[in-house]
């Protein structure tokens, strides 16, 4: 008999069913991304969103001590740290509303729930700085409505206030390209809001009792690029000095202040080194290099119970990775970067190719996060970064769209440090960022500054399309080159060098000056010398700079200012 309340063990099924059922259709969801594009990726955002959290709730369940606020801790930490990309960070902040309800309570009711519905809805519109409806929020405040409605009319058959909701989610999916043109011209619905809709129809088939294999498999992963596997050849030819990678989250039971932080940080210190410590609300993430695990772990313990312990033998590691190097081509390790002593101001960029990590790192930034277009980096990598880069003050360069919305988020959970998100939508953009960086203006005044000449950089991207579409008033066919500019879809064509030209025509502007190339992984250096010769005969007025970025998928990035 299908019960009308919901403890936590059964939550804790029903949120991992509504993982499996996202992460089993997340191909589709990438599909349904509006630009032909190779790098859709709404559904790998929103399934690494979720399986983060999947992860943290598994662990708890199978402990079998499950409580309803340490659940919720779970899915809100899991699903904050993990979140990468707008349509991520907002499933995030929709789960953070969600459980901040519903974590007061042992079992959950009809109302609990409308009221839960309210909370994540509200939360994940304060989210985002403007939202836009035909998205995911719209398919979430329709959920919510329905909700509401059903609760104060008094319904008391859970099954069928679930399937309603769904109903009404579906309903408001399908009217999502009546609200976004561009969704109406691609033939396709809102990805964001059917991976929600995919989400709440898993959760509602295991409330009916449909078996679900609650395990969790290898999620996609990160790219690992060059610079990581340089990182890697590094370390396995150095000496070893501490043996063991340990990793777990403390479940706090008592106050993890600044202080609690700086003294445990400098307990690690002593034992290892490596250190990474993160706290949000009741949860710390550690991540320690150490010879003795067993005394970070009885530390540990005096702040609170662990979870999603892990322990690796390094040393063991490093040697699969000398019998693995020795059957590849020996590459030049990446220098090994000494501790810097803190600074006042250091900068984080994310970027991908090898040329154009090296402009950012020549410009000084100190640290990039490998990602961009092709794997968004979630909020935990943000707090890993700034918790590298030893300053005071830290601009963050998303240089993507889809990435500032994570950088946010990770702003707003570091409390030691002041977090300066600079909303870099292009690579173009976050080098125009750090160059207008002044040492002896303040903060305050470089992030106005840095802010305003990004709005000056036009940006064209050229790829190719996987799919047939007709968008912005242009029929492309799977394998046509396009080039994407800063509002939509500029040129379509079968020869990169004429796209690209095309894309730039439609760039250029009267007062433009400065018309920077950078070249990706597949174009030669003689095809890219033959095309700035074509630009510098059409736009000889203009200064012409071509430079090798290295980056995958996109051929050329090319910026107008």
């Amino acid at each position: 008999m299908v019960s009308n309340t919901i403890d936590a063990g059964s939550m804790a099924k029903l949120f991992l069913a509504g993982a499996k059922n996202l992460e089993s259709r997340k191909e589709w969801i990438n599909e349904l991304n509006v630009f032909p594009v190779p790098d859709g990726d709404t559904g790998t955002n929103m399934t690494m969103t979720i399986m983060s959290a999947a992860k943290e709730v598994a662990a708890l369940y199978d402990m079998g001590d499950l409580d309803m606020q340490s659940l919720c801790k779970a899915i809100s930490s899991g699903s904050l740290r993990g979140a990468r990309g707008n349509s991520g960070v907002i499933l995030s902040q929709l789960f953070r509303g969600f459980t901040k309800c519903v974590k007061e309570y042992d079992k959950i009711t009809i109302p609990v729930l409308a009221d839960a519905f309210d909370k994540a809805v509200e939360t994940a519109y304060k989210a985002v700085m403007k939202p836009k409806e035909g998205t995911i929020l719209t398919v979430a405040k329709g959920a919510a409505i329905k909700a509401r409605e059903l609760a104060d009319s008094g319904a008391e058959d859970m099954a069928d206030f679930l399937k309603q909701i769904i109903d009404r989610a579906e309903d408001v999916l399908a009217q999502t390209p009546e609200m976004l043109p561009v969704l109406k011209q691609a033939g396709v619905v809102d990805s964001g809001g059917q991976g929600l809709v995919l989400v709440l129809q898993g959760v509602y088939d295991a409330f009916l009792g449909k078996e679900v294999d609650f395990t969790l498999g290898e999620t996609v992963s990160a790219p690992t690029g060059r610079s990581a596997g340089a990182n890697m050849e590094a370390q396995a030819n150095a000496d070893i000095k501490f043996g063991y990678c340990t990793e777990f989250i403390i479940m706090l039971n008592k106050v993890f202040n600044i202080k609690a932080e700086l003294d445990f940080k400098a307990y690690l210190e002593s034992i290892g080194d490596s250190i990474v410590v993160v706290a949000d609300e009741d949860v710390v993430k550690v991540h320690v290099h150490t010879n003795d695990p067993g005394l970070a772990i009885q530390r540990a313990l005096k702040y609170g119970a662990l979870s999603n312990m892990k322990i690796d033998n390094m040393r063991l590691e490093h040697q699969e990775k000398l019998f693995k190097m020795s059957q590849k081509e020996e590459q030049p390790p990446e220098p090994r970067r000494e501790k810097q002593p803190r600074k006042e101001v250091g900068f984080i960029a994310v970027s991908v190719g090898d040329g154009i990590n090296e402009i950012f790192r020549g410009l000084g930034v100190d640290h990039i996060i490998e990602g961009g277009q092709t794997m968004n980096p979630s909020t935990e990598d943000m707090l890993n970064a700034i918790e590298q880069v030893n300053a005071d003050n830290i601009f963050i360069l998303p240089n993507n769209k889809n990435i500032i919305l994570a950088a946010n988020q990770a702003q707003a959970m570091v409390k030691d440090k002041t977090i300066t998100v600079i909303p870099t939508k292009t690579v173009p953009q976050g080098i125009t960022a750090v160059i207008n960086y002044v040492p002896d203006m303040t903060v305050e005044e470089n992030a106005e500054t840095m802010t305003a000449e990004i709005r000056n950089v036009a940006t064209g991207q050229v790829t190719y399309a996987v799919r047939d579409t007709n968008i912005d008033d242009k029929e492309i066919k799977q394998g046509d080159f396009m080039g994407i500019g800063d509002a939509g879809i500029l040129s379509v064509g079968s020869a990169i060098p004429e796209v690209t030209m095309e894309m730039l025509d439609e760039m250029m502007s009267d007062d433009a000056e400065l018309i920077s190339i950078y070249y990706g992984d597949e174009i030669t250096d003689e095809d890219a010398e033959s095309l700035r010769a074509r630009v510098e005969e059409k736009y000889g007025s203009c200064d012409i700079e071509l430079q090798y970025g290295g980056q995958p998928i996109y051929y050329y990035i090319i910026s107008v200012e």
